[in-house]
């Protein structure tokens, strides 16, 4: 019996999600470094993949902004500069520091605060946890904070920008990355936002990015 064609679309999406979600883990994680060029036989090999499907992973690769074309198109891992992550931090900033101003004026002010306070839980448990957990946690709570705003707008712009964010979450290592996901850190931004003062949770906000683009770029605690 000759198989559905659906079936066989539906097994090529979880191969291309499969590599995707394993390339994406070894960029972020730096098991993959900054620079290296991504040579698709030996790739689509270690992957046990077909090309064609690498393929399409890669192209999400470099929409998500982790990877990018060089000279001639080869693809590399994606190397930022003090400069782009500053840059970054500065979207960031006047993106989540949008969010908290119009948090903070909410009527169901309490039910937002609850729940970021659940997403700085999550961070807490999984301290302990390996650096893969612990970023997927710090990213949940920042794009909660965008996301109960409740403006698509800024949620999309966040959203695509995440590529980015997570190249930045590593580029000094390991160390440095650590100290930005304490979840006290976090906390300064959740009871700003629960006072209901607009201007004291932007504030917050950019304070918490300005603090934690220096500790990456000039290793400021």
């Amino acid at each position: 019996m000759t198989a559905e064609p659906g079936f066989l679309r539906l097994e090529k999406t979880s191969l291309r999600e499969q590599a995707l979600s394993a390339l994406r883990k070894a960029i972020t994680t730096g098991q993959i470094r900054p620079g290296t060029h991504l040579v698709e036989t030996e790739l689509s090999e270690a992957l046990q993949i077909s090309r064609g499907t690498l393929r399409e992973a890669m192209r999400q690769l470099q929409q998500e902004g982790l990877i990018s074309a060089g000279a001639r198109g080869r693809l590399s891992v994606r190397h930022l500069d003090t400069k782009e992550i500053r840059d970054i931090f500065g979207v960031r900033a006047a993106l989540e520091a949008l969010a908290a101003s119009e948090l903070a004026s909410r009527p169901d002010r309490a039910d937002v605060v609850a729940e970021l306070r659940g997403a700085v839980e999550d961070m807490e448990r999984w301290a302990a946890s390996n650096l893969e957990d612990r970023i997927e946690a710090d990213l949940r709570f920042h794009r909660t904070l965008c996301r109960l705003s409740g403006n698509e707008t800024l949620m999309h712009s966040w959203s695509s920008l995440e590529g980015s964010i997570r190249m930045s979450i590593m580029y000094a290592g390991v160390e440095r990355a650590l100290k930005n996901m304490d979840a006290k850190r976090h906390l300064e931004i959740v009871d700003a936002i629960e006072s209901g003062d607009g201007v004291a949770a932007a504030d917050a906000v950019r304070a918490h990015m300005a603090g934690a683009a220096s500790v990456l770029v000039d290793g400021a605690a």
